[in-house]
């Protein structure tokens, strides 16, 4: 008895050290050692991340949900996430890019040339991004009417939208630095990044958006003024740990000098990369849009609202799926191959019961997460219709995500691209169309044809991932 207590103990022990060392924040290599470990290690601080990166919206969700006339103020919020998403699509597709170089350099044992890399992916994402936040600025309220905006909400969101689409280059540099820092080996600093911002836009939505003593309330506009500011500490932070030289990527001015040969390979990887997720978020647009145009206000904001409670529980998933890109990276650059393989396959099982526990906690209780973001009795009938629909397919979202992550970690990024064109465009949008208009249906038709069409991309991923093409992959 005395003998199993003590094992007991030992193991938990085991345990606490391995959280503890996985939220330290230090460079790893993934190349040798326990698999299931190196899993553990990337997971926990990038599962963190992703749910802090979720929080941003949800945080916004909940303050500007008890503003007065709130279905104008969550669908503008809502919408112009989706928009957003645009911009996203460009963060991750540099940051994949980061992440599978960066990640084989590391495992190839050359730390100065993944920090080159990485520095190479920030002009890259910076160029590019300049040109799209003039357009926000300049279009906000026409992209807003667009997206089927009433005109009231398109006039209430405009400044919200710009302030938004402006300050966009901050949220492609949180994305892209952590991918730098996550194809390192070292999640946890991408992890503090994220939380750090988002304890000050805490801090300062309610601040901002209902004032507080000499500060006005700017209602709708304090929030995005309260994200911006908080995303832009985070970024601080991260530039902070890039030039302190107490990591294994050590920064000089003169990497940030353009290398026409590295910005090549890069875009290389992220350009179908960008694609990828450029159909996927355009994809999630036409589909508010449609819910907008058949369901009104109300649908529109509690579809925005399931849609943002889906999205915090999915993400911590994604970040799992994150943790099987740096191990496929740094692996195939150690010329462990099997390794990579084995490596996926741990983490697409610990996705799924992740995904499953999940399931069974929004039909438990996701009407109580639904009414914590709207008094409003048609929004709240809309998200809980939307939100257990959509749910169903949680699991193979999940093993989704893993499988598109291991092609992306090992720069195959052509792959998942063919496959979000043929899952989204040609499967998702024309079914949920299908369903929601002429089977008249409305927004339950596009609730519908979401996890229909997961799954359908989930299964074409597996057999992609079994034939093996991503195994020869030159980076």
């Amino acid at each position: 008895m005395l003998e199993q207590k003590t094992a007991s103990l030992g193991k938990l022990s085991q345990i606490f050290t391995l959280i503890k060392q996985a939220l330290k924040g230090e460079d790893l290599d993934f190349t040798h050692g326990s698999i299931r470990k190196a899993v553990i290690l990337l997971a926990i601080p990038m599962m963190l991340e992703m749910a802090m990166e979720s929080v941003f919206a949800l945080v916004d969700l909940y303050f500007v949900g008890h503003l007065h006339n709130s279905s104008h103020a969550i669908q503008t919020v809502g919408l112009t996430e989706s928009v957003l998403t645009v911009i996203y699509s460009l963060a991750i597709g540099m940051s994949m890019a980061a992440t599978a170089v960066v990640a084989r350099r590391i495992g190839e044992k050359d730390p100065v040339a993944a920090s080159k890399a990485g520095m190479q992916a920030i002009i890259i994402a910076v160029a590019f991004n300049l040109i799209i936040s003039i357009a926000g600025l300049i279009y906000a309220t026409d992209i807003l009417l667009l997206m089927g905006a009433s005109a009231e909400t398109a006039a209430q969101g405009t400044t919200f939208m710009r302030i938004m689409m402006g300050g966009s280059i901050i949220i492609v540099l949180l994305f892209l630095i952590n991918g730098i820092f996550r194809g390192a080996g070292n999640a946890a600093i991408a992890m503090k990044s994220l939380w750090i911002a988002n304890i000050a836009n805490i801090i300062l939505c309610p601040v901002l958006i209902n004032g507080f003593g000499p500060i006005p309330a700017f209602g709708l506009t304090g929030a995005a003024m309260a994200t911006s500011i908080g995303r832009g500490i985070g970024v601080c932070y991260q530039v902070y740990h890039l030039v302190s030289g107490k990591s294994l990527l050590k920064i000089k001015l003169s990497y940030f000098r353009p290398h026409f040969e590295q910005i090549k390979a890069l875009l290389k990887i992220a350009t179908p990369g960008i694609f990828q997720f450029v159909i996927a978020s355009c994809s999630w647009i036409f589909l508010a849009q449609l819910v907008a145009t058949t369901g009104g206000d109300h649908g529109s904001a509690g579809y925005q609202t399931a849609l943002r409670l889906m999205m915090f529980f999915m993400l911590p998933a994604w970040g799992m799926s994150n943790a099987a890109a740096t191990l496929v990276g740094q692996n195939l650059g150690a010329k462990h191959i099997d390794r990579a393989e084995q490596s996926v396959m741990k983490t697409a099982k610990y996705v799924v019961i992740y995904m499953l526990f999940v399931m069974v906690l929004t039909f438990g209780v996701g009407r109580y997460f639904i009414s914590f973001f709207s008094n409003d009795a048609l929004i709240q009938e809309v998200a809980k219709n939307a939100l257990q629909i959509m749910s169903l397919g949680y699991i193979f979202y999940g093993i989704g995500m893993v499988l598109i992550s291991t092609f992306n970690g090992a720069g195959d990024t052509w792959t998942p691209t063919w496959v979000n064109l043929f899952g989204f465009w040609l499967f998702q949008i024309p079914l949920g169309y299908f369903l929601a208009k002429y089977l008249e249906m409305g927004p339950t038709g596009v609730f519908i044809a979401i996890p229909v069409a997961e799954t359908g991309i989930a299964i074409a991923g597996y057999i992609l991932f079994k034939i093996g093409k991503w195994k020869t992959i030159k980076v």
